[in-house]
């Protein structure tokens, strides 16, 4: 398994449907980046400027939504990841 560095998180990216309400099939083209996955490894955290550590926020099994244009995609054992700063990240789905 891949496991990140400092205050790095790999994120497995949820898919977007494929197809619209109305049962039309979209081109790869036109779909939406995706914004939501789930966490399923945390890094350490990083060390503030005075040397204490950061605590990570988010944890493994968390649903986040992150920025759109953020992180660098990975390809893991057929699987595809994203691997992005804990700062990219927006938001916890409950």
């Amino acid at each position: 398994m891949l496991e990140p560095i400092g205050d790095r998180v790999i994120v497995k990216v949820k898919e977007e449907e494929e197809k619209t309400v109305g049962g039309i099939v979209l081109a790869s083209n036109a779909k939406e980046k995706p914004t939501q996955g789930e966490v399923v490894a945390v890094g350490a955290g990083k060390f503030a400027d005075n040397g204490d550590k950061i605590p990570m926020t988010v944890k493994k099994g968390d649903e986040v939504l992150y920025d759109k244009y953020s992180g660098t995609n990975v390809e893991y054992e057929g699987q595809k990841y994203l691997v992005l700063h804990e700062q990219d990240i927006l938001a916890i789905v409950k």
